[in-house]
C-alpha cells in the first residue's frame, strides 16, 4: 500500500474512510467479466462485501449458482463468497444506490470507423447517477482516453445536482488483469489510482490499498488513463517492431526467433518480445486507437503508433501468403481447395477469451481465397457469434486425431495452447506454418514446417 494520507476536510469523505477501513463499507462492481470478477473476488478476499452488476441475466444467475463461467476463474472463490454472505450478483440496477463505492468494469470497444465506443461506459454511468447519493465514491476502471472521466463521466453523474468532491467523489484507477497469467492476478498486480481531488484520491487510494499489494497514486485521472495506454502502446510498438523483423530476417533465411532468444541473454537494455499472426484481446489492438483519436483534438501527431498498427494489422495477410507460398512450393498447389486445420481461435494461450482474436481474420482471409478450413482450440469448443464475424459463429473444434491432422493440407498455429499435443500434430501433418515457434520447442521435423 502507499505511503498513509492526511485524513480528508470532507466529512462525507471521512464517513466513507472509516467504513472503508472497517471493511464495512459495500462495494458494487458493474460488469462481471475478465476485469470485474476478479476484482469482485479480491474485494471479497479483502473482507469487503460486494454487490456485483451484470446485464445478463444468465450470467448473474450462474454467478449466483457458484460457477464462474470463465476457466481462469475457479469457481471455488465464489463459493467461498457466496457461503460468507460477502458477494451475490444482480442484474436490478436500482440496487446501486446500496453501495458505498461503485467500480465501474464495462467495455470499451472500438466502432467500425475505428473509434472510441462509450456507450457501455456511458450507459453505467447513467446508471449510477439514477441512484447516486451523497458519501459514494465511483472509480472507473475501463481502459479509455485520457479525459474521460472528468469529461464524460463526471458530467452525467452530476446532472442530478451531486458535485463531485463535494457530496460524492470520483476516480480512475485501470484496470491490469492478464488473464490465464499464472503469476500475476488482481491481488498482487500495483493499482494506478487517480481521483478527482485529494478527497477521492484518499479513498480509491484506501479502498485498492485495502485489496492489492500496493498502489500507485498519481496526481489525476487523466494521468491515470494516459497510464494504462501508454502500457499498451508500449507493448503494441514493440510486437509491431519484432513482427516486422521476423518479416526482414525471413527474407534474408534467418530465424527472429533464435535472433530474439540470443538478443533476451543481454542482461540490460533489451526486453524480448515475440512476433505472431496479428493481435488479439481487448487492449492491444484497442486502446492505441483511442490515444490516436484522442490526439487529433490537440493536432498532436501520433505517427509512431499509428505505424505500429499497420504493421499489426498486416500480420494475418502476411502469414497468409507465407501458407499460399508454402503450399505452392511443396504441393504445387493454391489455397483454392486447400483445406487447413486452424490450431487455436483464442486470442492468446490457455484461455476461452475469443476478443478480437487475429485467428478469425485469418480462417476469413483463407476463406476468401478459396481454401476449406476448420479449427481445433481445447478452450473454445465453439465460436461465438461476434460483432465482426458473425459468419464463424457456431463453427465446432474438431478433435485431433493422427486421420484428422493427415487429412488436412496443412495446419497453421495461431495459438499456442500448452494442452495441445504439438508431438502428435508433428509426426501426423503433411506441413505445419508456424506463427508462434511450437514445433522448434518439441523438437519436430523442421524440413516440413514452415515460420510465418
Amino acid at each position: 500500500m502507499s505511503e498513509p494520507r492526511a485524513e480528508p476536510d470532507n466529512a462525507l469523505a471521512r464517513e466513507l474512510l472509516s467504513r472503508i477501513e472497517a471493511r464495512s463499507a459495500r462495494i458494487g462492481v458493474i460488469g462481471l467479466g475478465y476485469v470485474g470478477l476478479p476484482l469482485a473476488l479480491a474485494l471479497c478476499r479483502a473482507g469487503f462485501p460486494v454487490i456485483g452488476f451484470d446485464i445478463d441475466e444468465r450470467r448473474v444467475a450462474l454467478l449466483n449458482g457458484g460457477e464462474s463461467g470463465i476457466r481462469h476463474i475457479e469457481s471455488d472463490a465464489i463459493r467461498i463468497a457466496l457461503a460468507e454472505n460477502r458477494f451475490e450478483a444482480t442484474a436490478d440496477f436500482t440496487r446501486l444506490g446500496e453501495a458505498d463505492a461503485v467500480l465501474i468494469c464495462v467495455p470499451t470497444p472500438l466502432t467500425r470507423q475505428r473509434e472510441p465506443d462509450l456507450t457501455f461506459v456511458e450507459r453505467a454511468s447513467r446508471q449510477i447517477a439514477q441512484t447516486l447519493r451523497p458519501g459514494q465514491l465511483v472509480v472507473l476502471e475501463s481502459t479509455t482516453w485520457p479525459g474521460t472521466t472528468l469529461e464524460i463521466v463526471k458530467p452525467i453523474l452530476q446532472a442530478g445536482g451531486e458535485r463531485s468532491g463535494e457530496s460524492f467523489f470520483l476516480a480512475f484507477s485501470p484496470e491490469r488483469e492478464d488473464p490465464g497469467n499464472p503469476h500475476f492476478a488482481t491481488g498482487n498486480i500495483p493499482k494506478i489510482v487517480g481521483g478527482d481531488g485529494e478527497a477521492a484520491l484518499r479513498l480509491a487510494d484506501a479502498l485498492y490499498g485495502a485489496t492489492v499489494t500496493a498502489t500507485v497514486p498519481v496526481s489525476s485521472p487523466s494521468v491515470a488513463e494516459a497510464v494504462k495506454l501508454t502500457e499498451n502502446i508500449f507493448r503494441s510498438v514493440n510486437i509491431a517492431l519484432v513482427n516486422e523483423l521476423k518479416m526482414v530476417y525471413g527474407a534474408m533465411g534467418i530465424d527472429v526467433w533464435d535472433v530474439i532468444a540470443a538478443a533476451a541473454t543481454k542482461p540490460f537494455g533489451f526486453m524480448p518480445f515475440q512476433p505472431g499472426p496479428g493481435l488479439g484481446g481487448h487492449c492491444i489492438p484497442i486502446d492505441p486507437f483511442y490515444l490516436a483519436w484522442k490526439a487529433r483534438e490537440f493536432d498532436a501527431p501520433t505517427r509512431f503508433i499509428e505505424l505500429a498498427g499497420e504493421i499489426n494489422t498486416a500480420m494475418p495477410r502476411h502469414v497468409v501468403d507465407r501458407l499460399a507460398e508454402a503450399l505452392d512450393r511443396r504441393f504445387q498447389r493454391g489455397l483454392n481447395g486447400a483445406r487447413i486445420l486452424v490450431l487455436g481461435v483464442a486470442y492468446k494461450p490457455n484461455v476461452e477469451d475469443t476478443r478480437e482474436s487475429a485467428s478469425f481474420r485469418l480462417i476469413e482471409l483463407l476463406q476468401d481465397r478459396g481454401a476449406v478450413t476448420e479449427y481445433h482450440d481445447p478452450h473454445v469448443p465453439e465460436i461465438p457469434r461476434t460483432r465482426e464475424h458473425a459468419q464463424l459463429a457456431g463453427s465446432r473444434s474438431v478433435a485431433l486425431t493422427p486421420d484428422t491432422i493427415a487429412g488436412f493440407d496443412a495446419v497453421l498455429v495461431a495459438t499456442d495452447h500448452d494442452d495441445v499435443d504439438y508431438g502428435l500434430i508433428a509426426r501426423h501433418m503433411r506441413l505445419g506454418v508456424d506463427t508462434r515457434n511450437v514445433f522448434a520447442r518439441t523438437g519436430a521435423d523442421q524440413s516440413r514446417v514452415v515460420k510465418a
